[in-house]
């Protein structure tokens, strides 16, 4: 009987050290990226055109009620310690991304589009709850409005505020009357 049960033991450590050898080393593949590696499914993938967004739009989706001291501090420096439905812009750069990575599920993050292209000036902007970010165009009277107006108002013919008061006052006493 001893020499059933060695010769099992025997086996079982062979088969253990068979399966250690024969482990797929991935040190030599996937596509390093700056700040972690990649491991596509097909080796002939091709990363598709991108063009980062230069902002995002964080909101914050969860209460602050049981959640750690350190989140806290990382949304109380984004200024999202106030109510649910604050907003707040954040450039993106590695040091925000990486902050913005600790509290992800605490907040929604929406990369901002111009549609519009990039105002030069925050007046007229407005931003969509989908991070597209419209300017609204300021409205302007044109100058052929304006000296129409200017034109208007100088001719000679044109009853004045006055005149109209007194043609309508007399027409009012009057209305009976058919005499012209």
């Amino acid at each position: 009987m001893a020499n059933f049960l060695k010769n099992i033991n025997i086996s079982k450590n062979i088969q253990r050290f068979y399966f250690r050898t024969r482990r797929y080393d991935w040190a030599d593949e996937g596509i390093q990226y700056p700040g972690f590696k990649y491991y596509p499914r097909y080796p002939d993938f091709k990363d598709p055109p991108y063009e980062p967004s230069k902002l995002f739009r964080v909101q914050r989706i969860k209460h602050l009620k049981g959640v750690p001291h350190y989140e806290k501090h990382i949304l109380a420096e984004f200024q999202l310690t106030g109510k649910l439905s604050d907003v707040v812009i954040v450039k993106n750069i590695p040091e925000n991304n990486q902050r913005l990575w600790k509290i992800k599920h605490l907040v929604e993050i929406k990369p901002i589009t111009f549609p519009d292209g990039f105002p030069s000036s925050p007046k007229g902007a407005v931003l969509k709850e989908n991070g597209e970010l419209r300017v609204t165009k300021t409205l302007e009277p044109s100058e052929e409005r304006l000296q129409l107006t200017e034109s208007f108002k100088t001719k000679g013919e044109r009853m004045d505020g006055d005149t109209l008061r007194r043609d309508s006052r007399k027409k009012w006493l009057n209305a009976w009357d058919t005499t012209f």
